[in-house]
């Protein structure tokens, strides 16, 4: 019979100090794992356990709602429907590589910064998509044709690019000046989303100064708002 013999866990003082976490006394992984001993572990209560899953599993939500879009729409020849088409393919890329990140993170020292790069890296593109969508069907109408306008996707990739350098910079200092590598890379990844959603900021502003009808967008981007908001807490 076939037996399926789990990885040991570890606590927070049998483990190198970059591979702890605050707060997290034990499920730990081996810090040399190998690739198997890393997806068995997804099936322990580890201390990547929930974000491993809660990145894999969105990712299958993500690219069920592409998949029913692109029976809907024409993405090919519908050149209205591209920045849309950005923003499915780095909403679907971006949980899978956070999910793959954190699974294979524990096989050595120099593979847990490298998983983190590619996961700032994902967030970043993300961010982008976010400006992509945002600049093509969310930039307000007085806004249509102004500098911000003809500039704000630009503006968006020189952020991805700088931010995520600054967040993939952040690990080195970690161990030295945890709280400043902790600044910049909450920077890094508030930064962006604040100006990704300057268009949207300035419209639910000016809703709420001029009493604007309601309307199922403006009810979705409230949601949007509140919960990237209470993922502060997360």
């Amino acid at each position: 019979m076939l037996t399926i013999k789990l990885p040991q866990l570890f606590s927070n003082h049998q483990v190198p100090r970059v591979f702890r976490e605050d707060g997290i006394i034990s499920g730990y992984r081996h810090p040399r794992s190998s690739a198997l001993d890393c997806l068995l572990s997804s099936f322990q209560m580890t201390n990547e356990t929930i974000n491993i899953w809660t990145h894999f599993l969105p990712t299958w939500y993500f690219l069920w709602r592409f998949i029913l879009l692109c029976s809907s729409l024409d993405f090919v020849n519908e050149s209205y429907s591209w920045p849309l088409l950005v923003y499915m393919l780095l909403i679907c890329l971006y949980p899978f590589t956070s999910s793959c990140a954190h699974t294979f993170s524990s096989m050595s020292p120099e593979s847990r910064h490298i998983c983190y790069f590619l996961d700032y890296g994902a967030l970043s593109l993300y961010s982008l998509g976010c400006a992509i969508s945002y600049g093509a069907y969310v930039m307000p109408d007085c806004w249509v044709d102004s500098w911000l306008h003809h500039h704000f996707v630009p503006i968006a990739v020189l952020n991805t690019l700088v931010c995520t350098g600054l967040s993939c910079y952040s690990r080195f200092p970690e161990l030295e000046f945890p709280h400043r590598s902790k600044i910049l890379r909450t920077g890094a990844f508030v930064y962006p989303f604040l100006f990704d959603n300057i268009p949207l900021f300035y419209r639910l502003l000016l809703c709420s100064s001029q009493s604007c009808a309601h309307s199922e967008a403006l009810s979705s981007h409230c949601h949007h708002l509140l919960f990237a908001f209470l993922t502060c807490f997360l």
